[in-house]
């Protein structure tokens, strides 16, 4: 029963996909790179979910509210509270590069300057106007806010609730089946990374991939920890719960790829839905803590290869172009060089080329930032729903604590639904 029961966990598969694309990738890397269209199409396929899920989920939430000024008050407070946090993931970077030092005894012979051109040239052409024409999730987001208002204000809504509550069923229905590919997107994730780039890409700059990868486990059970903490939740509780998500970015190394779900399993544990679609998708944009904090270890780290010490002003001054830089990554293709190569530019201190040092291991490093961002804004929402009374602490300890049916991939139902469903049947 228990071999049933775990070859029908989609955890399981996600896994088994992982492990063995990476094996692949190890013995056969020619074979494994043709992989890479998996992962790609995947994520495609599951991007076509979040902006209907991100508008259906928001527009229903604020006409349902009823309390206009309430809405104006989370979106202030997660503005303020993204800032905080990103802050502090600066921080925390910054000191761990200054103590660590990862570029020391790194030698610059190994430069490839062939593509730093072409991340130069697009941050040198970025701008917010480009940031927001491009980013259609915070388009999304602001369309589905101005429609849950009108329709909050308009006497005859029901008719159109009622038909948006049943294109959002529908919509839930067709992501359940997709995710049920996500072993596969996985595979070809993972498959294509140690293919292309190999285990021996890491040797060379693995100090920095150790630092990397503990800072961002340090941001995430300390900083993030404290946070739950105050909600009454636990971090390895809230891991486990999402996990099988977790696995998803980390095989195909893309946030996007567990963001619809992450929305689904934080209205399972009791966040309201308004502070979910509010939330989530802001956060997408503007709560990158796992960017941050690459950014800033990044630059120290090509400081200290090229023997450049900087000084306090300067830092500061690195610090307060990352604060402004890294809110437009996710809307910039190949967005943590483009940042990055902004921030050298406009420091006019450190060399651009050195950015050529990291395209190797870039790879590896964007699943500890897709992990970190994706776990940074689960976190702030559910901080959000608890501080607004948003948050049903009961529902949380019974998703949490497994006294609940864990959420399946079922007959099409969304979490609320299948909750209700759980609640009726305790009720008989």
């Amino acid at each position: 029963m228990k071999i049933q029961r775990l070859t029908r966990n989609l955890t399981f598969w996600v896994l088994l996909a992982i492990v063995a694309g990476a094996l692949l990738g190890h013995f056969r890397p020619a074979l494994a790179v043709q992989m890479e269209p998996l992962g790609k199409r995947f994520i495609d396929v599951v991007k076509l979910f979040i902006n209907p899920i991100i508008f259906l989920t928001i527009t229903l939430g604020i006409s349902t509210m009823g309390d206009l000024k309430k809405v104006g008050r989370i979106g202030g407070k997660a503005l303020l509270y993204f800032e905080i946090v990103t802050t502090l993931a600066l921080l925390i970077g910054v000191g761990v590069a200054a103590l660590v030092r990862p570029g020391d005894g790194v030698s610059t012979g190994r430069l490839d300057t062939g593509k730093v051109g072409e991340f130069t040239k697009r941050a040198t052409e970025f701008s917010w106007g480009h940031f927001l024409a491009d980013n259609l999730t915070l388009q999304v987001l602001l369309v589905a806010i101005v429609l849950g208002i009108g329709l909050s204000k308009y006497a005859g809504r029901k008719p159109v609730i009622h038909f948006l509550k049943a294109c959002s069923k529908y919509v839930f229905r067709g992501l359940h089946l997709v995710m049920l590919l996500a072993p596969i997107g996985a595979f070809g994730g993972m498959a294509f990374t140690i293919g292309k780039y190999g285990i021996a890409t890491l040797l060379p700059l693995g100090k920095l991939m150790v630092t990397v990868y503990l800072t961002m486990g340090l941001f995430v059970f300390l900083v993030l920890g404290v946070i739950l903490r105050y909600c009454r939740i636990g971090m390895w509780s809230f891991l486990k719960y999402i996990k099988a998500e977790l696995l998803i970015v980390l095989g195909t190394s893309s946030s996007e790829a567990g963001l619809p779900g992450l929305m689904e399993k934080l209205e399972g544990m009791g966040c309201a839905q308004p502070v979910v679609g509010l939330v989530v998708p802001t956060g997408y944009s503007f709560n990158l803590d796992g960017t941050t904090i690459y950014l800033s270890l990044s630059t120290l780290f090509l400081a200290q290869v090229f023997h450049i010490e900087l000084s306090g002003a300067q830092i500061l001054t690195m610090m307060g172009i990352l604060m402004v830089t890294s809110k437009g990554a996710a809307g910039v293709a190949g967005s943590g060089f483009v940042v990055l190569a902004s921030t050298l530019t406009a420091m006019k201190v450190i060399p651009v080329e050195g950015l050529a040092l990291l395209l190797g291991v870039d790879r590896f490093m964007s699943e500890a930032r897709s992990i970190t961002n994706f776990i940074g804004n689960g976190v702030a929402t559910i901080f959000l729903a608890h501080t607004e009374d948003a948050l049903d602490h009961e529902m949380a300890v019974e998703a949490l604590g497994k006294r609940l049916r864990p959420l399946r991939f079922r007959r099409g139902l969304t979490s609320g639904e299948y909750l209700g469903e759980v609640a009726e049947k305790a009720a008989e």
